[in-house]
């Protein structure tokens, strides 16, 4: 009997044999789920060492997935590697940079695949950061500190749309240059 179980989670059978024929020969067993529901049953009946977790899920997301482990101090301290084929939809939900988990963008290749998973393991292991409370000092700071943070959050997320648009058009001189000086 394998020691280590290897949680896939995903809609497509495709990636879901992809990712199995993918990892190295070793003492594991990969467990299926082909949506969220039956990826919530895998993790808590069978507990696995290792989750690989599509965001677009059918009957219930790869988002409220990742958000019911976070949710469970025990749950929280299992490796988690998020998939997706469209980064920004994962973005949206979750600000980088990625602190307790690693994402791989669909498709991969298994070199990078195994980056993911050794990069998720060393995550898992960090200390978690307590919830915020609502202890007498956030009192202390008045009820507009809840706006400044809005506003604050809406300029970064600005800001990292810039930033995207200029990493995507420093790619294009880069390979424009390229281009010219072959």
């Amino acid at each position: 009997m394998a020691s280590h179980k290897i949680l896939v989670i995903d809609d497509s059978k495709v990636i879901r044999m992809r990712v199995k024929d993918m990892l190295p020969e070793g003492n594991f067993e990969v467990l299926e789920a082909k949506d969220g529901v039956e990826g919530m049953t895998s993790i808590r009946e069978q507990r696995p060492n290792l989750i690989m977790l599509d965001f677009l899920l059918p009957r219930m997301s790869g988002w409220e997935v990742f958000q019911e482990v976070q949710a469970n101090p025990e749950l929280q301290r299992i490796p988690l590697v998020l998939m997706s084929g469209r980064k920004e939809e994962v973005t949206e939900k979750i600000t980088e940079p990625f602190e307790y988990f690693e994402f791989i963008q669909k498709p991969f290749e298994q070199k990078e695949l195994i980056e993911a998973i050794k990069g998720a393991m060393t995550k898992a292991r960090k200390p978690r950061r307590p919830p915020a409370t609502s202890a007498p000092a956030a009192a202390d700071a008045g009820a507009g500190s809840a706006d400044e943070i809005r506003a604050l959050n809406a300029k970064i997320e600005s800001m990292q749309t810039e930033i995207n648009t200029l990493k995507k058009q420093l790619s294009q001189v880069v390979a424009f240059v390229k281009q010219k000086l072959r």
